[in-house]
């Protein structure tokens, strides 16, 4: 679900940011940042891009069958009201 290669990203922009004597902490903070930023992300309700397209492909599908229903509809309507009027 979640890109560890984003997250070793950012984990790197946190650290780099640090004053140097807090970056010379070394390995153990970096373990201990990884772990907090991959519990706190775990938390948010979050999709992978792959489920996200995946959704986007099936939102546009139903956007293009409800436009046909509803071409379909006022078709129908359109005949309806014809045939009321004879």
């Amino acid at each position: 679900m979640l890109d560890p290669k984003k997250l070793e990203q950012v984990a790197r922009q946190i650290q780099g940011a640090l004053p140097q004597g807090v970056r010379d902490l070394g390995e153990d903070f970096d373990k201990k940042l990884r772990s907090l930023l991959q519990s706190q992300l775990g938390k948010l309700d979050l999709v992978s891009r792959e489920e996200f397209d995946i959704q986007t492909q099936v939102l546009l599908r139903t956007r293009e069958k409800l436009a046909k229903m509803e071409q379909r509809v006022s078709t129908l309507e359109a005949h309806f009201s014809e045939d009321k009027n004879e």
